[in-house]
């Protein structure tokens, strides 16, 4: 067979990049982005009443985000940026600081949630279990009930898994195994080793009659996909929708992003975590050294919260006739479940203004008596969780940080990093991961209670993106995320105060990404 010409392939290679969504996307943006400021710019050249107009304009959004119910540290940045270029600041924020999703997107998603939801009751007999164990326990599970209107399941079993290629090879022996559906809800899905062999599963099982369904992130996998991914998926059987899609000219405001991983298969299994579809996640191709990420599988009537965490969205703006009793844990499962503790997942949505993951994260951090394992890829906090891991620390509870070694975006690092110096002041111990970088997103506290899922501690995923995890309640599992903390420190290097000295250089460029550390 003889081979293409080089020159030819050479060619078809730089047509593909010229013609990419990414390129047009960011050329379109660039250049929508260039006449705004140009416009305006030339508009008050010629009228110092305009000048007087924005001024003005800026001074209302001030008082505006003053009176805000609002984080204090985002209102902050907001009202510094505002001053410092008072001609500008206030359309910024306008365009730019707005942190509730479009009316349409947020009209379709409360619709269909209220919809979902109005039937999901809490077991009381269970709840009354977990207040006769421990009240406060008890109470936090209450809380996540009636903030994100999930409830805590019995009846559940949980396997813990502490490095993605171990979760890849478990996904893909249950996909193997579906009968019915197969639900898959993704932030960053890329073509190669991991994600081809899902889709062949998934292409295959679709011939056979199950009902597939993806969504995935249009921002997340924007650098990811051909432009003909949706297209591709559906004519191969598979139904797909991008969330939130991203529209050059009209997508200014690209805040609100589906963060979260979720994997379904006949309504009694589910998958999520840190873990999203792409090689980096399982070790198949190295970005920034060895990529530590980590997942849980849940088996049992708490699966029954994530299949309707993704029918909101999916009933949101596909409208499928579906009955919902087809998608229950035991519809296509008569036996008995697995009892392991208790289980309950809870999504964290900017739909409710209640910063579900935070406040979750501080109340375990309150509740502790001896230990708090926390691994998390970014350490961008505000003053109400610094003050718990402080508060913590001085109380004797034995509270670990474990974060990358070798980051993924540098400015973010060191904007971690600036955060290092009061928390091991107060006695947090911090731990840099340094065979690479570390993706988990989890929390562990005294033996009994945990949290894995796909919240990271930064504002991005605390108060703007939509996400999702597990509370659990004295499972198994526990001991084995627990372990993994213990044995992953082994491998890292511990932050001591010596280390986190800066100059006055330093301290100064420190100090203006901690202000700006909310707009990121």
């Amino acid at each position: 067979m003889s081979r293409p010409c080089s020159g030819h392939g050479v060619k078809m290679k730089y047509l593909k990049i010229f013609v990419s969504k990414i390129l047009l996307t960011a050329a379109l943006f660039l250049l929508q982005l260039g006449w705004s400021l140009f416009f305006l710019i030339r508009l008050t050249e010629y009228s110092a009443a305009v000048s007087v107009v924005f001024r003005i304009l800026s001074i209302l959004i001030i008082l505006f985000i003053v009176v805000k119910e609002d984080n204090s540290a985002y209102k902050i940045g907001w009202i510094v940026l505002i001053m410092t270029v008072p001609l500008f600041g206030g359309l910024f924020y306008l365009v730019f600081g707005n942190k509730r999703p479009t009316r349409r997107l947020r009209g379709r998603l409360e619709k269909e949630h209220r919809r979902l939801v109005s039937g999901l009751k809490q077991d009381m007999d269970v709840m009354a279990e977990i207040n006769s164990l421990d009240a406060r326990v008890a109470g936090t599970a209450r809380y996540l009930h009636r903030k994100s209107d999930y409830p805590v399941f019995k009846n559940t079993a949980a396997d813990y898994y502490k490095i993605g290629e171990d979760m890849f090879a478990a996904m893909v022996s249950d996909l193997e195994k579906a009968k019915q559906f197969i639900f898959l809800e993704y932030f960053i899905i890329e073509e190669g080793i991991m994600w081809n062999r899902i889709l062949e599963i998934l292409k295959r099982k679709a011939a056979e009659g199950v009902e597939v369904r993806l969504i995935y992130d249009d921002v997340g996998s924007l650098l990811h996909l051909p432009a003909r991914f949706a297209r591709d998926c559906e004519a191969q059987g598979i139904k797909c929708m991008a969330f939130n899609p991203f529209i050059p000219l009209f997508s200014l405001v690209i805040n609100n992003r589906d963060h979260r991983k979720i994997l379904l298969i006949d309504g009694h299994t589910a998958y999520t975590g840190g873990i999203n579809l792409a090689d980096e996640y399982i070790n198949e191709v190295e970005r920034y050294g060895h990529w530590k990420d980590t997942g849980v599988r849940i088996k049992g009537d708490a699966v029954w919260s994530f299949t309707l965490m993704f029918l909101e969205i999916w009933q949101a703006f596909r409208k499928e006739k579906d009955v919902l009793a087809d998608f229950l844990p035991h519809a296509f499962h008569p036996e008995e479940f697995i009892t392991d503790g208790y289980v309950q997942p809870f999504s964290d949505s900017p739909l409710d203004e209640e910063t579900v993951g935070e406040n979750l994260y501080i109340e375990i951090l309150n509740c502790a008596c001896n230990y708090v394992y926390i691994f998390t890829p970014y350490l961008v906090i505000d003053n109400e969780m610094k003050g718990a891991l402080c508060m913590a620390a001085k109380r004797g509870v034995d509270v670990r940080l474990v974060v990358p070694g070798i980051p993924d975006k540098k400015l973010v690092f060191r904007l971690t990093r600036s955060y290092y110096g009061p928390l091991i002041k107060a006695g947090v111990r911090i731990y840099e991961y340094t065979p690479g970088f570390m993706h988990a997103k989890s929390i562990v506290c005294d033996d009994e209670t945990a949290v894995v899922g796909t919240i990271n501690m930064d504002y991005r995923s605390l108060y703007l993106h939509f996400e999702c995890g597990i509370y659990l309640y004295r499972t198994e599992m526990i001991a084995d995320l627990k372990a993994d903390l213990l044995e992953t420190v082994l491998k890292c290097r511990q932050i001591v105060p010596g280390n986190v000295k800066s100059s006055f250089f330093g301290g100064f460029i420190d100090a203006l990404l901690r202000l700006a550390a909310p707009l990121f």
